[in-house]
């Protein structure tokens, strides 16, 4: 009997809600990914857990550790400048090709995102807007129209997504992309450039910024070292 219309495999399932609480903050960095608690908490067995892991590994939001468990990767200060570095060239080039090649229909659909995050960041729900933010510079780059340019990003989603969502200015930030949106909508190259420029350079501020709070706050906080969010990554192997 062929699979039915719209079936997930639950390694795909599980890998979705742990890359969600990685970059959603729900699992801190450094934390640990221990696979049989993972599996009691989500009511699956080992094996998704296991394949979910070493996806995320690859996408780079997790490091593995001995045998059978992983933490969740802390990026380091020089981490965040290699990838901004990288997001800089490919999204100065994308938002420019997106005001040259945007069609209606992919107009119309980064419009809604705008919508969408400008209202989360209104209502402060900062996981609404965050995801939103991102969902906006992924839009951008379909509507560069380049396949290239679509597969690297594909290829890095998860730390951009990741690193998208290190600021609190969340109305701010759906402001600058408010703007964006204008200018790509006039096919005004020269004024996207200047303020994808300009977004680069507060986005590049606000995630170092996040950091040293996150940082601050997390060598304040008493830790637990039974919890799995927030537990020793350097603690014992499960056996």
């Amino acid at each position: 009997m062929a699979a039915s219309e719209g079936f997930t495999p639950e390694s795909e399932r599980v890998t979705r809600q742990l890359r969600d609480q990685i970059i959603d903050g729900a699992r801190r960095p450094g934390s640990r990914l221990v696979e049989r608690e993972l599996a009691e908490a989500l009511g699956v067995s080992r094996l998704p857990v296991r394949e979910a892991l070493k996806t995320l590994v690859s996408e780079g939001l997790v490091t593995p550790r001995p045998r059978s468990w992983a933490v969740v990767r802390e990026f380091t200060t020089s981490d965040i400048a290699d990838l901004d570095e990288v997001r800089s060239g490919l999204e100065t080039l994308g938002f420019r090709l997106a005001a040259q090649r945007h069609t209606r229909a992919g107009l119309e659909k980064l419009r809604a995102t705008v919508d969408a995050e400008l209202a989360a960041a209104r209502a402060g729900d900062a996981v609404r807007a965050r995801r939103a933010a991102a969902d906006f510079h992924q839009t951008v780059i379909s509507l560069a129209a380049n396949e290239l340019l679509n597969e690297l990003e594909r290829v890095l989603r998860s730390r951009l997504r990741w690193l998208m969502g290190q600021h609190d200015d969340l109305l701010g930030v759906a402001r600058e992309h408010e703007a964006l949106y204008q200018a790509i909508a006039e096919r005004d190259v020269e004024r996207v450039q200047e303020l994808v420029l300009h977004h680069l350079a507060t986005s590049r501020s606000a995630a170092l910024g996040h950091r040293a709070r996150e940082r601050a706050r997390d060598e304040t906080a008493p830790r637990d070292e039974d919890s799995p969010q927030g537990g020793d990554p350097g603690g014992r192997e499960e056996t």
